[in-house]
């Protein structure tokens, strides 16, 4: 399947630079109060699985790019961190290490998975969700969406209600196609 012409540059920007961080989307999210791992990593699993586009990699088809999309069952790519018994004065310092680190990791537009997470616990109270996408698969626009699904899968999940979001009408995918087409 073909590329949209945003995600066809940015893909011979890799070729060109590499592994450059320049493209890397990084995000944040403080999650104060009782957390539900078993609802957040659900609710990120559905997530993947409802956007085609986070489990999609670019591969080489002779001398062009071409989306892979993987089976909507992969999930998130989730670590798990727990700085609570680390001194309060390091866990900030660490804390934004690995926030750092995560922004920084290389990806690899052709192996995947293009967004990746950490879930860092900072106390029985205290969490922090690291998040990093790759530009070719989300834009700024669409870490809001993703914000604001993951509230309403979250709060569902953690109430034992059903998925809230209704179908996607369309996929990524089939803009790109749509875009060659014109």
């Amino acid at each position: 399947m073909g590329l949209s012409f945003a995600q066809q540059r940015l893909w011979f920007v890799a070729q060109l630079d590499g592994a450059s961080q320049a493209y890397h989307m990084p995000a944040g999210l403080r999650l104060r109060g009782d957390l539900d791992e078993a609802a957040l990593v659900r609710a990120l699993d559905r997530i993947v699985y409802r956007h085609e586009v986070l489990r999609t990699r670019f591969v080489k088809a002779g001398d062009e790019p071409v989306q892979v999309i993987d089976p909507p069952g992969i999930g998130f790519a989730l670590d798990k961190k727990d700085l609570s018994s680390t001194p309060q004065q390091d866990r900030d310092d660490q804390l934004q290490a690995l926030a750092e680190a995560g922004a920084s990791a290389p990806f690899d537009l052709a192996a995947g998975p293009l967004i990746r997470g950490t879930l860092v616990r900072l106390g029985e109270q205290d969490h922090a969700l690291l998040v990093t996408m790759h530009h070719i698969i989300s834009d700024g626009w669409s870490v809001g969406v993703l914000v604001s699904e993951f509230n309403q899968l979250y709060e569902a999940y953690c109430t034992d209600r059903p998925d809230p979001l209704p179908p996607l009408p369309i996929q990524y995918a089939d803009y790109a196609l749509w875009q060659r087409g014109q």
